[in-house]
Formats: C-alpha cells, structure tokens, sequence
C-alpha cells in the first residue's frame, strides 16, 4: 500500500512539475507575441525552452490566429509574423508522459478584449465548479452559460478532455455546451478544461492546411522513404508532432502513405465556419474531493 501511494505520488509530481514549466514558457512566450514578431521564432522558443527546463512538448506549439480556433503550427522555414491578430496560444508539455495542456489568448487588434473576457471567464467559473461528484455536464452548462452572458457564444463541436501517460486527449470529454448526459468526475482525475468563444456561428471545420499528426498504429509499410520517416516518428509516441520536426526525403509522399495506411492521423486547422474570431482559454487540473488544483497555473 505505502508503495502504491508512493507511486501515486511522484505521478501527481511529473504532472505538477509539467505545469510548473508550462507556466513558465507560457509567460515568456506570451511576451513574445507582438506585432511584426514571428510565429516560427515564437513556436521555437516554447518547444526548446520546454526542454532546457527539464520536460519535452507534449504537442507542436500551437499558434492560431482569428478564424483559426487550433491545430496552427508553423512550418518549417515559416516567414510569416504577426499582424493585429487575435492570437491563440495552446501549449502542452509533459515530464516521461505526465501532461500540462494550457492555452491563452492575446489580443493584438485591441478590439477585441471582451471576446478574450468570455473564454477566460468561462473557464474560470468551470474551474469553481469542478469537485469530485461533479457532472461534467454542470461545467458545459456553466461554460455555455457564461460566454452567452457576455455576449458571445461557444463553438459547440470543441471539448475539453482528460489526459493520460503520453495521451493528450483521453475521456472524460469536457463539454462547451449544454448536454443531457456526461460524465461524474471523481477525485485524482486529471481534465483540461478549454472554453473556446466566438463572435461567428459557433461551430468549427477543417480547414486545408495540415501540419499536425500523431503516430495511431504500427504496421508494414512498403515505401522505404515511408518506413525511415516511421522511424523518425516513433519517438514520439502517441502524442501529436509536426510536420517541421521531421528531416527525412520526400516527407510529405511519405506522410501521406503512412496516413493511408492508418499508421499515423493528421490534425487539420480548425475554422470557425462563418470566419467569425474565436478566443481560447484553458487550463489543466487536478479533481480533488472539495475542488481542484491547476496544474498551469
């Protein structure tokens, strides 16, 4: 038993110092977002000084911009810089698979604080709302609830979601809406809870690019090029990477056979669906017994 607990622990640890480091990059990179700043440089200095503080990306750096609501990263050799943007910042990092997921927004058209307001007060009144026992169809109703007070509303087809050792996205999923049914949240869950405002329609969907993908399945592949890039791939795990970290010839044929083959899933940017600007805050938490701790603090 006391081996157990010890266990349990050093887990709740890892989980704790991923958020530590996550506060940090996130604080330092958020001072980075200026316009005329570029988003390379930006995705860069989360993903290496994730590392030079002790943990690695649990994702690519994630930036997204007005209609985009995630799935954003740059590309390798990326130019582009920020122009009055408003700008999503999603990042997660994890320590031997323990994850933080955190995101802000920063508003650089300055007309459009009452949107970023929305997000934030959405999550935060889920937050105050997370206890063990709690549904987690209470916290949609209180996301839903908040957004629409301050005159937005949320993109309904976007959750929220547990994480688990080297897995971003597991059950429960979190909801932004109101529904019937969820599920009871229980002391010692680890959840992101990520509320996404918008001025638009309320519902995202894939757009063209895709920079994103995370390793799904192992199986034979044929095409050699296919098969060093599947190898390049492996450290990963399952948790996503981008299309820039990888080095290998004719990447992107090889990428697209290895999806065909259901070895490996890609992450198209989401839009909203009437191009309408989309806001984002998240934070990752612990469920205690009388409320929860941030981990992102």
């Amino acid at each position: 038993m006391a081996d157990k607990l010890q266990e349990i622990e050093e887990i709740i640890g890892k989980y704790r110092k991923a958020g530590e480091i996550l506060s940090t990059v996130r604080s330092e990179a958020k001072e980075k977002i200026k316009v005329g700043a570029s988003l390379l440089e930006v995705a860069n200095h989360v993903e290496q000084r994730t590392i030079e503080l002790g943990g690695f990306p649990a994702f690519p750096c994630n930036i997204s911009r007005n209609d985009e609501a995630a799935h954003a990263t740059p590309l390798a050799g990326d130019e582009t810089v920020f122009g009055e943007d408003i700008v999503k910042l999603d990042l997660g990092v994890h320590v031997d698979g323990y994850i933080a997921d955190s995101a802000i927004t920063v508003d650089l058209t300055n007309e459009n604080g009452d949107l970023v307001k929305a997000s934030e007060a959405a999550l935060y009144a889920a937050i105050d709302t997370v206890r063990s026992g709690v549904n987690t169809s209470k916290l949609g109703a209180v996301i839903e609830d908040t957004i629409h007070e301050h005159g937005f509303k949320p993109i309904v087809n976007l959750t929220g979601h547990g994480v688990g050792p080297y897995l971003a996205h597991v059950p429960p999923s979190i909801p932004n809406r109101h529904i019937d049914h969820g599920a009871v949240l229980e002391a010692g869950d680890i959840i992101a809870i990520e509320p996404f405002a918008t001025d638009g329609a309320g519902i995202i969907s894939d757009g063209a690019l895709t920079e994103i993908f995370s390793l799904v399945g192992k199986k034979p592949i044929r095409l050699p090029a296919a098969r060093k890039v599947l190898k390049e791939i492996e450290q990963y795990r399952t948790l996503p990477f981008a299309r820039r970290w990888l080095t290998s010839d004719k990447l992107d044929y090889s990428l697209m056979q290895l999806e065909k083959a259901g070895i490996i899933t890609s992450y198209p940017v989401l839009k909203e669906i009437e191009g309408g600007m989309v806001s984002q805050a998240e934070h990752t938490i612990i469920v205690t017994d009388d409320g929860c701790e941030i981990t992102t603090k």
